[in-house]
């Protein structure tokens, strides 16, 4: 079983910057592709950035994030972090980590793949 802790999150001006992390416990990181979601009230969760394990990483984004948020993983630290610069106000959501127990160097965009989702931290952004 994996636990994952979201921390991070927060109230930022448009155009400031966050980092989110992601925390696990119970077991390594280290054989899991990992993902950022979020979800906003009354919208469907959606990815926004996917890293890969194994040598020679692979990372996927969605368009709406893409030059603007940086996934990464310090494998150390057990820990996933995504980097939120240039936030609008439409970035405010829910914001959720989760782990997929897949192949080295594979990552998915289905949400229903990913088997441990963190509890969710919260991202405000003010106009």
């Amino acid at each position: 079983q994996v636990q994952l802790v979201e921390s991070g999150g927060g109230l930022v001006q448009a155009g400031g910057s966050l980092r989110l992390s992601c925390t696990a416990s119970g077991r390594t990181l280290t054989n899991y592709a990992m993902g950022w979601f979020r979800q906003a009230p009354g919208k469907q969760r959606e990815l926004l950035a996917a890293i890969s394990w194994g040598v020679g990483t692979y990372t996927i984004y969605a368009d709406s994030v893409k030059g603007r948020f940086t996934i990464s993983r310090d494998n150390a630290k057990n820990t996933v972090y995504l980097q939120m610069n240039s936030l609008k106000p439409e970035d405010k959501a829910v914001y959720y980590c989760a782990a997929d127990r897949t192949g080295s160097g594979y990552v998915t965009r289905v949400l229903a793949n990913y088997d441990y989702w963190g509890q969710g931290t919260q991202v405000t952004v003010s106009s």
